[in-house]
């Protein structure tokens, strides 16, 4: 039998050990806007700059101490390899025994076979929103770059661009997938193509890289896309994190603004090595980026 007093001193130390808890989170979280802990950051990398079109992309993430893996449909040359169920479930494998995830999948042949171009382009989108559901993956980089590079002057080509979106896109609601733009456009001319979509399964796959190289102010973009953007590429060139144009703090202030959480995969240089580099990049955006789920 519990006496009153017994009892009395337990609850004064759950209360003293929930004040010290409360104490502690409220020391961690000072410096962070208010809401900033209620959202998660994770940081992984692109398997083709982890020199690995295959599951053991994951070896080479465990090494440099990433989360996860974004992870490239294939080429051409291997007929989209990851669409075949047994790849999944090799990729599905590695992740489990790396204890890493699968962060998002990315359709870079579209760089080749533009999506406003060829057919088989869209018959690769509807086939890669199956592989995204299968797998739990909730992002699907689209890429527009080389032959398959959007320009806003290009009217009959953003028409033919829309009018394939506005078929694909509810696909990917039903999923439960989101379809991300990674282009050379300013952020106006994104929400623009978005707009005319119509779908809120269509957001922005912004690289911060990319939109530096074109001039546009990313900070100014990031705020200006809020609510519009799936996930981040973070690189600077041929710069490491940190070594060069792009102050990633302030990165971070923006996001915050808009109330980003999610994957930040690393398409960074290494001109020292892919190693050294990247474990380099890694430590300094967790200096940045610390929140865990």
């Amino acid at each position: 039998m519990i006496t009153n007093s017994l009892k009395s001193r337990r609850d004064m130390m759950r209360r003293a050990a929930l004040s010290l808890v409360g104490a502690t989170l409220a020391s961690r979280f000072s410096t962070l806007p208010a809401g900033a802990e209620k959202r998660w950051f994770k940081i992984g990398a692109c398997d083709w700059c982890l020199g690995r079109a295959d599951p053991s992309c994951f070896d080479v993430a465990k090494d440099i101490g990433l989360d996860g893996v974004q992870v490239n449909m294939g080429s051409s040359g291997d007929n989209l390899h990851v669409r075949k169920p047994e790849v999944q479930e090799a990729y599905r494998q590695a992740a489990k025994r790396t204890g890493l995830e699968i962060g998002s999948l990315a359709l870079g042949e579209l760089n080749s076979v533009g999506l406003a171009i060829d057919p088989v382009a869209a018959i690769w989108l509807l086939d890669t929103i199956e592989v995204a559901r299968a797998l739990g993956v909730k992002v699907i980089l689209m890429a527009f770059f080389g032959r398959a590079e959007l320009r806003a002057d290009d009217k009959a080509g953003m028409d033919r661009l829309v009018a394939i979106l506005k078929e694909l896109a509810p696909r990917a609601e039903k999923a439960g997938v989101i379809l991300g733009l990674e282009n050379y456009l300013s952020a106006v001319d994104n929400v623009k193509i978005m707009d005319r979509v119509g779908s809120p399964a269509l957001q922005v796959y912004y690289d911060v890289g990319n939109s530096t190289d074109k001039g546009y102010d990313i900070l100014k973009e990031i705020r200006f896309l809020k609510g519009r953007i799936c996930e981040f590429h973070a690189k600077d060139g041929h710069h490491l994190l940190g070594k060069g144009r792009i102050d990633f703090r302030k990165v971070r202030e923006a996001m915050d603004e808009i109330g980003y959480g999610g994957w930040i995969q690393i398409e960074g240089a290494a001109p020292n090595g892919l190693l050294p580099d990247y474990k380099a990049d890694l430590a300094y955006l967790k200096g940045i980026f610390p929140l865990q789920v």
